[in-house]
Parts: structure tokens; C-alpha cells; sequence
């Protein structure tokens, strides 16, 4: 998977969508400082991600962004989606990467460089890490430090994401240590105005 310097933010998905969601998806897309959109949602029914996804999958091919499925490949292959991201609790990558056939898939690795060999070892496409900071979109069980990035970025070629509490102040410091992009979620959805937040960037 090809890194596009200009566009170095791994867009996920807020917890609950709004009315006016797709509309604001659309716009902070359009800013082209977005490679890839995550859809993560914990608490809704299959039916209403295939509903939620199908929309967003039309929003990203026009922007041109990548368009990621959390969790699910079944769900990933369903939409027709650029790929999944996993977690080390999900399916393994190895089931991932036969349900979906040429396509992304992703691997949490916390702050782990086993488990990132693990993932590699495996065609992982892309592995993150974090937490980095403290972050209210989601429970932090790991937390990880800037020097597992400068290693990930000397040993493997693939892209490496930061994620964790990012925001506009703190993102610069995880590029600069090696990572090739910063995900971020609450920073952009947690407050009104999501295409002023997006600017910042």
C-alpha cells in the first residue's frame, strides 16, 4: 500500500452518526488530507452499516480515499470496501487476508514489536500503534511511546500509523518519529464544525 505524503490522516468514523454527517464527511474529504476512512461502529445492527457503509463508500470513491472496514471482513467484502482493519481480538489476519482477496487489510499492534513482526510476517498491508495519548473516543488498554515508531520505520517499508487522543498540536511529533500517517477520530467529530477542525491540519 502507497503512502500519499499530502494525505497523511487515517480518518475514522465518530461513534453515532448524525444527520448532517454525510454532508460533513464529504467536505472534510474534500481538504485532500485524508488517505484512508475507517467505518467503526460498536453498536450498531448489520443492517444499518450496510446502510451507513454503502453511503460512505460513494462519499470516499469521489474523494478518492481509501475505505476501511473495522472488525469485519465479511462486512469489508460485503460493501465492496478498500480493505478491513483488525484488531488482536478479531478475526486472525491470515482468515482476513483470504476473505479479502487483493484488497487492505490492517493490524493493531499496540505497543508491541512482536506482535508487528507477527503482522508483517503475515502481509499485514499496514500496522498501528497506540495509544499515544489519552483519548475519550474509546478505552486505552495500551499505550505506546514515539521510539517504537522511529523502529517500526527503520525495519519494515509498509505504512505505520499513530493512534490515540491526536490532535492538531501533538500529530507533527508522530510524523516526524516515523509515522507515515496519524489517525484520528475524536478531534474531528467530537465538536461542531468539523471542516474547521480539519483545517488545523
Amino acid at each position: 500500500m502507497k503512502v500519499n505524503k499530502k494525505k497523511f490522516i487515517y480518518l475514522i468514523s465518530p461513534n453515532k452518526i448524525s444527520l448532517d454527517f454525510y454532508q460533513n464527511l464529504n467536505e472534510v474529504l474534500s481538504f485532500k488530507k485524508v488517505d484512508i476512512f475507517q467505518m467503526r461502529f460498536k453498536n450498531y445492527t448489520q443492517k444499518r452499516k450496510i446502510y451507513i457503509g454503502k453511503k460512505v463508500r460513494e462519499i470516499c470513491k469521489k474523494n478518492k480515499v481509501k475505505f476501511i472496514v473495522n472488525d469485519e471482513p465479511l462486512l469489508a467484502k460485503k460493501l465492496n470496501a478498500d480493505g478491513c482493519h483488525i484488531g488482536q481480538n478479531d478475526v486472525d489476519i491470515k482468515i482476513a487476508k483470504k476473505i479479502l482477496t487483493n484488497k487492505i487489510v490492517g493490524v493493531t499492534c499496540h505497543n508491541s514489536k512482536k506482535l508487528a513482526k507477527i503482522a508483517i510476517d503475515n502481509g499485514a498491508d499496514y500496522i498501528a500503534f497506540g495509544s499515544f495519548y489519552k483519548t475519550q473516543t474509546k478505552k486505552v488498554n495500551h499505550y505506546a511511546r514515539l521510539d517504537i515508531l522511529k523502529w517500526a520505520k527503520n525495519n519494515f517499508k509498509i505504512p505505520i500509523i499513530a493512534i490515540g487522543g491526536i490532535n492538531n498540536l501533538n500529530f507533527k511529533k508522530l510524523i516526524h518519529s516515523g509515522a507515515s500517517m496519524v489517525a484520528i477520530s475524536g478531534f474531528i467529530w467530537g465538536q461542531n464544525f468539523p471542516t474547521k477542525r480539519i483545517k488545523l491540519f
